[in-house]
């Protein structure tokens, strides 16, 4: 139930979010399930070809963005893996139709290896300090929004 769930709230969010861009060898798809990106492999961008792990969850904001993905690297046999939050200014989604028609999803990360290991950990901690950061960023914009419509309404006010 989660899967099905996730699958069409992230096939709604890849659609309208500019996070992802799409490099397609052929025709963009329009249209991405998150079926297809989780477990998704993680290269680095720029040729190297080194693997950094693959996609674990993807994480979005209440306005169904694609925010971050949370990689899983450094796993052996499944076992000892590192989950690393890469944010969306960070990857990019690259779609390739192979020869049978299947659809192969690459996510390419812009940082170096260096980038790559200070990216935090996700774990309980980055979880609920991010969603605390998140309520704060949201009443402290709510809160300006009412100032500025307060302020405008008498600022009109006082013009009559």
């Amino acid at each position: 139930m989660r899967k099905r769930i996730l699958t069409t709230v992230i096939g709604t969010a890849l659609m309208g979010s500019v996070a992802m861009g799409a490099h397609a060898a052929t025709e963009p798809q329009g249209m991405y399930s998150a079926n297809d990106i989780l477990d998704a492999d993680v290269y680095f961008a720029g040729g190297s070809g080194e693997e950094i792990g693959d996609v674990y969850d993807i994480l979005f904001d209440e306005e169904m963005r694609v925010t971050a993905l949370v990689i899983e690297s450094g796993a052996v046999l499944g076992l000892g893996g590192r989950e690393i939050v890469v944010d969306a200014d960070y990857f990019t989604l690259e779609t390739h139709t192979e020869g049978d028609g299947d659809t192969e999803h690459r996510i390419m990360v812009e940082a170096d290896q260096a980038e790559v290991e200070a990216f935090p950990a996700y774990n309980r901690d980055w979880w609920e300090q991010t969603q605390a950061n998140a309520r704060d960023a949201w009443q402290a914009t709510q809160e300006g929004a009412e100032s500025a419509w307060q302020r405008t309404r008498e600022a009109v006010g006082a013009d009559d």
